[in-house]
């Protein structure tokens, strides 16, 4: 058993370089510049739940609830000019009456080029990874731009 644990982790560790350290030549990186909000935002679901499949998590599903209330957090943030779990309380119970979910977690950032570098910054917060990393079953991300063009993203899982 010990050694299936260590071939198992040797297999994800290699995966993870193979795929974080290569970039093929005539490919761009997908920029917020190169890629709209709807590719970002899909891009960062896609690459969540690939994270999350690696480490033994089943896939989030996206749900349009979700999107609409980490929507209109974002617009909230816009307004504001900054990040915040502001009233985070009454979105989640709203999110619960019209879901019947049972928990709801929310992760916010700003200001990340890039659904990777979105997903790397989340995962090296560790209130922001054990929020990933929960066995959610539901989410959804919602990625706007203000003005400034400054990148406001909210994720919010819910089981």
């Amino acid at each position: 058993m010990k050694m299936a644990v260590i071939i198992r982790s040797t297999l994800v560790v290699s995966i993870l370089i193979l795929f974080s350290c290569t970039t093929p030549e005539n490919e761009p990186i997908a920029t917020i510049e190169t890629t709209s909000i709807p590719e970002l935002e899909a891009q960062l679901l896609t690459i969540v739940n690939e994270h999350r499949e690696l480490i033994g998590l089943s896939t989030l599903q996206h749900d349009p609830v979700a999107y609409e209330h980490a929507s209109e957090h974002n617009d909230y943030m816009i307004a504001r000019g900054n990040l915040s779990h502001d009233n985070f309380d009454s979105r989640a119970s709203k999110i619960a009456s019209e879901t019947q979910a049972k928990e709801v977690g929310e992760n916010v950032a700003r200001d990340y080029d890039d659904a990777k570098a979105a997903l790397n910054g989340w995962l090296s917060s560790p209130p922001h990874k054990n929020t990933l990393e929960n066995n959610y079953t539901h989410t959804a991300i919602s990625v706007k731009k203000d003005g400034n063009n400054n990148i406001y993203y909210t994720q919010i899982f819910f089981k």
